[in-house]
Formats: structure tokens, C-alpha cells, sequence
């Protein structure tokens, strides 16, 4: 057993992950970042929880527009597989994601 506090956790680049769990196939991974990350698609549901910090979510449709969702601390964004998205954390921020193993 152990307690994870989420400010305590700095990684050394943008997106370190601190592993948690591995559940089945799916892994809990708590990410520090101060960076955009990359367009994507994940091969299987993504569950994304912003547990300090600000993030936007930009989000890319079918027909190629943009929207915004500003994430704060204890929203939840959740992705199916095939959605386009990119996290831009506004400073540094921490993220809770629950996600297939092996995603990127």
C-alpha cells in the first residue's frame, strides 16, 4: 500500500509518467508535464484526469475543426478509440491516465 501525493511528483521531462498500476491490460500512470504533447489517437479508451494544474484539450473531429475544452483540477476528459486529441497543459500540470497498455 502506498500514498501517492501528485504534487510531490516532478519528472525530468515533459510527460514522465510515474507508473501506479497495471490493471489487466490497462495501466494507471500519473504524468508531470510543462510541454504540449503530440496529436494522437489511442488504439482503446483513454481516461485523462487533471489533478493539478490547468490543461486545454484540443480535440479534432471528422471534418478537421478544432475545439478547445479547458481541463482544471478533477475534470475528466475521456477519449473513445479514434479520437483525435492533443493536451496543452497552461504551466506545469499533473495528469491521472488510465489507458491501454502500450498506448501512446
Amino acid at each position: 500500500m502506498r500514498v501517492i501525493r501528485p504534487t510531490d511528483f516532478t519528472g525530468e521531462s515533459a510527460w514522465d509518467a510515474l507508473d501506479i498500476e497495471k490493471i489487466d491490460n490497462a495501466t494507471v500512470r500519473l504524468h508531470w508535464t510543462d510541454q504540449p504533447y503530440i496529436w494522437h489517437v489511442n488504439d482503446g479508451p483513454e481516461v485523462f484526469v487533471v489533478v493539478d494544474g490547468q490543461v486545454d484539450m484540443k480535440v479534432r473531429d471528422a471534418s478537421g475543426t478544432v475545439s478547445v475544452h479547458r481541463l482544471e483540477p478533477g475534470d475528466i476528459f475521456h477519449a473513445q478509440a479514434g479520437d483525435e486529441h492533443v493536451a496543452h497543459p497552461l504551466g506545469t500540470a499533473r495528469v491521472l491516465v488510465v489507458e491501454r497498455a502500450g498506448s501512446i
